[in-house]
């Protein structure tokens, strides 16, 4: 990994009739994470692809496949996920009545737990599982389609989450309309690892991410320096530490 921000392209915007290829261009761009946005039509709006894709793409990259699950009911999936692939998976507080038990669950199999929360959701909704938990994921758009306008009003609530989290090892990654543009705001606001779909797969080859990918982690680690530098937020651990050992 090449330092404390993580950047975790959403293969959601790839081009799907080469999906096997654009992996293989980000991993070489200088991807961190792969993220993978799984919908089911039904706990979000749209669907998009579940754990045969993810099974088959697993051998284009070693990276990590940062594994989102936007379905209700998760519990029945997250065998499946686990199986295919997955190094970290994510699931939202709201998707299911018992999330203490489903983050039990993600760990017995053998995995790094996530919990997600929509831009309505309130970070109280983390209280009681934060101990459970290797990745928090916070909404900065309403989950079900890429392309979506960053919502600046979940600032605010990466500020609270960071603050929850204190020492823990726990990530805090952000996903919705980042760019470019917004990813010092998002850094400042205490965020280590962004999601970016439509930013990074502008243009038409991996020298395009590449830059693209760069500009974000610039404009991230400009973000937290300025956060650090004004002693407002707790220091980040090094990516080393805080990721899949």
């Amino acid at each position: 990994m090449t330092g404390e921000i993580i950047i975790a392209p959403s293969i959601l915007a790839a081009d799907f009739a080469r999906l096997g290829e654009e992996i293989a261009a980000i991993d070489a761009a200088g991807a961190d994470w792969i993220h993978c946005d799984i919908m089911d039509g039904h706990f979000v709006p749209n669907i998009s692809f579940g754990a045969d894709i993810v099974k088959a793409i697993r051998p284009a990259t070693k990276k990590i496949f940062d594994v989102h699950l936007m379905i209700a009911p998760v519990d029945p999936y997250l065998e499946a996920f686990a199986k295919a692939g997955a190094d970290v998976i994510t699931i939202h507080a709201e998707a299911g009545p018992h999330l203490d038990r489903s983050l039990q669950a993600i760990r017995a199999l053998g995995k790094k737990a996530g919990v997600s929360l929509c831009p309505s959701t309130s970070e109280s909704a983390l209280e009681y599982v934060l101990d459970r938990v290797d990745l928090v994921l916070v909404m900065t758009v309403n989950p079900g389609f890429g392309g979506q306008s960053f919502l600046a009003s979940q600032l605010e609530k990466i500020a609270r989450i960071r603050s929850m989290i204190g020492e823990r090892p726990i990530r805090l990654e952000v996903d919705g309309g980042i760019t470019r543009d917004n990813a010092a705001a998002v850094a400042a606001a205490g965020a280590d690892t962004l999601v970016a779909g439509s930013a990074v797969f502008r243009g038409n080859s991996s020298a395009d991410y590449a830059a693209n990918i760069a500009a974000i982690r610039s404009a991230a680690e400009a973000g937290a320096a300025r956060k650090l530098h004004d002693g407002s937020a707790p220091p980040v651990r090094t990516a080393e530490r805080m990721l899949l050992r």
